[in-house]
């Protein structure tokens, strides 16, 4: 495994970590909006975790890994930044990090249709 390759896993278990974090203090300590942002961006983060994490796993699957790794903590990160106070301005990331993780998709689809 490339050096490249394991930043993409060790940047992917830290957004895991991440979306716990996240997730666990929208269930327990956030109110309001904030819990909906909360919930939201730990769902989407977890989940393109496990995409990051098959996708570094495939030949020349890097690209996919790595748009869903900046994908999850732009789309995340942009809401839980703004759960926590931040500028609702921050929401206008939350859809490029959402066209990333479209884009990460539509590139594994592409490196799967041509292993065979």
């Amino acid at each position: 495994m490339s050096k490249r390759a394991g930043m993409i896993g060790v940047l992917a278990a830290l957004s895991g970590a991440a979306a716990v974090l996240a997730g666990a203090f929208g269930a327990h300590g956030a109110s309001g909006r904030a819990v909906e942002w909360l919930r939201a961006g730990a769902e989407y983060q977890l989940i393109h975790v496990v995409a990051a994490l098959f996708a570094q796993g495939l030949p020349r699957g890097r690209s996919a890994a790595l748009l869903f790794v900046a994908g999850g903590w732009l789309f995340a990160g942009s809401l839980y930044a703004m759960a926590f106070g931040g500028p609702r301005m921050l929401g206008m990331v939350t859809p490029v990090g959402g066209v990333a993780l479209v884009l990460g998709w539509i590139v594994l689809a592409a490196r799967l249709a041509r292993r065979g």
